[in-house]
């Protein structure tokens, strides 16, 4: 069983930055790829950020540019850094993993930019 763990949510004011952080259970290599995703309140999950076992990256395209995903292996950790955040990118942040055909999810951290 692979555990992902979520930290450095909060609130902060439009044009402000956080940084999330993933711990995980086990190598980040071994995972296939892990990524961020967010659910607002009303809407779906949705894709923010992944980052492959090979450390190709892919963003949705409201967040390029401001949004960073990157990893420390020997931590077994990977990162979200957000910058110039806007009240549209409120919502409950969930680290991702996949590992073969499974997916594994963090317990989801809340984001909240108010205007």
């Amino acid at each position: 069983q692979v555990q992902l763990a979520e930290s450095g949510g909060g609130l902060v004011q439009a044009g402000g930055s956080l940084r999330l952080s993933c711990a995980t259970s086990i190598s980040i290599f071994a995972l296939n790829n892990m990524a961020w995703y967010r659910q607002a309140p009303g809407k779906q999950r949705e894709l923010v950020a992944r980052i492959t076992r090979d450390g190709s990256t892919n963003y949705e395209d409201s967040v390029k540019g401001r949004f960073t995903i990157s990893r420390d292996s020997a931590k077994n950790m990977v990162f979200l850094q957000m910058n110039n955040l806007k009240p549209e990118d409120t919502a409950i942040y969930y680290c991702y993993g996949g590992l073969l055909a499974l997916d594994y999810w963090g317990q989801g951290t809340q984001v909240t930019v108010s205007s």
